[in-house]
């Protein structure tokens, strides 16, 4: 008997007949003869009708109040599965999370859990029932709702693989697993059959969309298998212990065989570019940029600091560039002007029209050239690039918006990753 995570995410739920689609799904696990745990997301497009439901009511909302709005979309596919469980013959029920509990930080719309006490959860499964969960919710101080942030139902589930010592965590999506760049970019991409932590984190920090990047971290910290796998497949398929989507494991657990040079492309246009121009060049200059953008919790992503020049000026100063997530673009520029003053930059400019394309592999450990490759293919395409950020298995680089498909089909080809017998 194994104990096992099922998460669903919200195009596996949108609807009753979908919900019956995870209940059979949810059946078959356990007439294997497997304790189960379910985590769920809202129906699909719920969250974001719950978002603007907030915003008209107030643009200045309350966001312990928000998180109670929010997070009922989870709660009523929780409800729902329970039901369509028991329907096909299953004890199941429901559990909030502020019934487990699952205890957070006070930080409303980003908490981060805490602790689960799974004790009841775990005498509910040795009974036989089916536990559903809502993903994305947790519990602060003072008995107030909290939620995790978008996507937060992927680390709830590995959360809760974690805290019950699951042997697994299915995270089950519209996508069969993960491929070496976007299916829908280019037709030959292979999907993975194993994908280590470190890779996978990467991917999600650059792009890919198939999990969210902290349940990626958590996964890795707490040693949980995860397993990427389609709820949109015929009923046949083999169960989440037969291994048909992608694997995410440590580095150790890849072996030697299935390693490769370059893991995946990923892209991402959901970036901004700020140029401040003639910044003062002296010590402390590039900490009066950071430090109040920190402060209003935006994250910086690429960094570019010219070579100081003198412009006929008394002192050098230089041009300071960077990238922050778009959504984040507005309040950039206002905390950027609010602080021009303690900066000294003459003036701020900023593009939107810019994409990020990162090579992903642990093989770039041990291999030369990744680097170089990249460059030299994109270069020969015409396609500029803007900045370059790197870590031990990533290289990224900032290029203009319109090149994105080019970028990713050729690096694609570059690296060897087409699929030898696709269409």
């Amino acid at each position: 008997m194994a104990r096992i995570v099922m998460k669903f995410g919200g195009t596996s739920m949108a609807g009753t007949e979908r919900i019956r689609i995870v209940a059979a799904r949810v059946k078959r696990e356990v007439e294997a003869g497997n304790q189960v745990a379910v985590v769920v997301s809202a129906m699909a497009g719920e969250t974001d009708r719950l978002v603007n439901f907030c915003r008209e009511a107030s643009s200045l909302y309350d966001p312990r109040e928000y998180d109670v709005v929010v997070s009922a979309g989870e709660q009523i596919t929780s409800g729902l599965l329970a039901i369509a469980l028991q329907a096909v013959g299953l004890k199941a029920r429901s559990w909030m999370g502020w019934q487990l509990p699952i205890r957070t930080s006070d930080g409303h719309a980003s908490a981060r859990i805490g602790e689960i006490d799974t004790t009841g959860l775990v005498a509910s499964l040795e009974r036989g029932e089916v536990a559903v969960i809502p993903g994305f919710q947790g519990v602060a101080s003072g008995e107030r709702v909290t939620t995790l942030g978008r996507g937060g139902s992927d680390t709830s589930a590995v959360a809760m693989a974690a805290a019950m010592k699951a042997d697994r965590c299915d995270i089950y999506t519209d996508v069969d697993g993960v491929y070496t760049t976007d299916p829908r970019i280019v037709p030959r991409a292979r999907k993975l059959k194993r994908v280590t932590y470190e890779e996978m984190l990467e991917l999600a920090s650059v792009g890919a969309k198939v999990l969210q990047t902290r349940s990626v971290g958590l996964a890795m910290k707490e040693k949980v298998r995860v397993q990427v796998l389609s709820s949109f497949v015929d009923e046949a398929a083999p169960l989440g212990h037969a291994e048909p989507g992608t694997l995410i494991v440590s580095e150790e657990d890849l072996g030697d065989m299935e390693r490769q040079l370059i893991t995946g492309i990923a892209h991402d246009k959901n970036e901004a570019k700020i140029t401040l121009t003639n910044v003062p060049d002296k010590p402390g200059a590039v900490a009066a940029i950071f430090e109040p953008l920190a402060e209003a919790n935006i994250n910086v992503d690429m960094i570019i600091q010219n070579i100081a020049h003198l412009k006929g000026q008394a002192a050098p100063s230089t041009d300071v560039t960077f990238t922050v997530p778009g959504a984040d673009l507005a309040r950039s520029l206002d905390v950027l002007g609010k602080a021009q003053g303690a900066i000294g930059y003459v003036e701020l400019v900023h593009d939107t029209r810019v994409a990020k394309i990162s090579v992903v592999g642990v093989g770039m450990k041990s291999h030369a050239g990744v680097a170089s490759t990249m460059f030299k293919t994109l270069g020969e395409r015409g396609i500029n690039i803007l900045a370059i950020t790197t870590s031990e298995i990533k290289v990224s680089v900032l290029i203009e918006e319109d090149y994105t498909e080019l970028a990713v089909r050729v690096l694609h080809t570059a690296y060897g990753l087409d699929a030898e017998d696709a269409a």
